[in-house]
């Protein structure tokens, strides 16, 4: 599965290091690790170096069926541009890896990266240090213009000036519509008796809790704390009944494969995977909305290769390129364009993919599709205690 390492745990207070100390610190007014805008750019080497290190989760990128080593639209921008590009899969988890870098960004230092890929939630807490440069869109005409619309105003970068979506997703719902002999179509479904200890939720409170609050009628853009403190009472009583049989990383593939569990809080890169081999599952996004999330590109402060990082990001903005990238990796595309390039494909499995509302929501999906307002530095303690204590962490 491509995203097995990708989707990582909010880890409790107690353990998780530097995030957990910055994350702290950041609630008392200006951060002791903020970094001013004047003091993020270093002089731009692109010209005279055209090169730049490409820092990116495992299996997210088109490789070459023959060839591992290939890549081939990474392959093609290198030979298109003279850019040389060093790729590495090194992220695989994004608290690891905000503790990874954080010691150069924090003291002012390169990291030796150009282009790194965050999880917005994560991307949130960067873009508030200011550990991250500000992008010039003028220099990116293909992202200005396809960008998916619902991916351009995330609560955490008003316009998208810091990060751009590098692939999407939904986090909603994935059950066996055939041994559970019912439709799920709203969150309220997953607490009905006959799912009693059948049902597995996420652990990680930035993935589970915006579907959560979205099931109890509350806009995620906008939330509270009294509707996180209302949602987080009600997933105690139902793990104190035992209703929710426990909660998971991707392991709830494996139940939901299994039978053991009958309905599970999903991601839907995941689902299209399951699928392909149970054609029982179905994948939902309830009535009352799920939530859009990205990974993005983010050019970390003092990157040497500023320009050529911003047109490697806007060439993986051309349809062409996006739909080559969307049928090997299959997330949801943030280039609604790609669609019709894989729709005239002449390869049939290519072609089919442009029909399927996991990589490219129809427009009844998108209505019901939100980007949530994060959890800021001064709530996290709080709600992450409150989250950590229910699941366990």
């Amino acid at each position: 599965m491509a995203d097995l390492s990708r989707r990582s745990l909010l880890r409790g207070m107690g353990g998780i290091g530097v995030t957990g100390a910055l994350a702290a610190m950041t609630g008392c007014g200006v951060p002791p690790a903020y970094v001013e805008a004047a003091d993020r750019e270093a002089p731009d080497r692109s010209a005279r170096e055209r090169r730049l290190v490409f820092a990116n989760w495992p299996l997210y990128i088109d490789v070459d069926d023959h060839d591992p080593q290939r890549r081939p639209t990474l392959d093609a921008f290198q030979k298109r541009t003279g850019i040389s590009v060093t790729y590495t899969e090194e992220i695989n988890d994004n608290d690891e890896f905000f503790g990874k870098i954080s010691p150069a960004l924090m003291n002012h230092q390169a990291t030796g990266r150009d282009l790194v890929v965050i999880s917005d939630w994560m991307c949130a807490r960067y873009v508030r240090l200011g550990w991250v440069e500000t992008m010039d869109r003028a220099a990116q005409p293909n992202v200005a213009r396809y960008l998916d619309p619902l991916l351009r105003d995330p609560h955490f970068d008003p316009g998208r000036t810091h990060s751009v979506p590098w692939q999407s997703g939904i986090t909603g719902i994935a059950y066996n519509r055939k041994k559970l002999g019912r439709e799920i179509k709203h969150t309220s479904d997953l607490w009905k008796d006959d799912l009693r200890g059948r049902v597995t939720l996420l652990s990680g409170m930035d993935e589970a809790f915006a579907m959560l609050l979205q099931g109890n009628g509350v806009d995620i853009t906008r939330w509270t704390a009294a509707d996180f403190h209302r949602m987080i009472d009600q997933v105690r009583a139902l793990v104190h009944k035992g209703h929710i049989r426990r909660f998971t990383g991707n392991d709830y593939i494996k139940d939901l494969d299994s039978g053991d569990v009958l309905a599970a809080q999903a991601y839907s890169g995941d689902v299209i995977q399951l699928k392909a081999d149970n054609p029982d599952i179905e994948f939902v996004v309830p009535e009352e909305g799920a939530e859009l999330w990205a990974e993005s590109m983010m050019i970390p402060n003092l990157a040497a290769h500023k320009r050529n990082a911003e047109r490697l990001i806007d060439y993986y903005y051309q349809p062409e390129v996006a739909a080559e990238l969307a049928a090997w990796v299959n997330y949801v595309c943030p280039v609604p364009a790609a669609r019709e390039v894989l729709a005239s494909s002449k390869d049939k499995e290519k072609a089919q993919l442009a029909a399927d509302p996991l990589i490219f929501p129809n427009e009844a999906m998108r209505k019901r599709l939100t980007i949530a307002r994060d959890v800021t530095a001064k709530e996290r303690p709080e709600f992450a205690k409150e989250w950590n204590g229910i699941v366990g962490l």
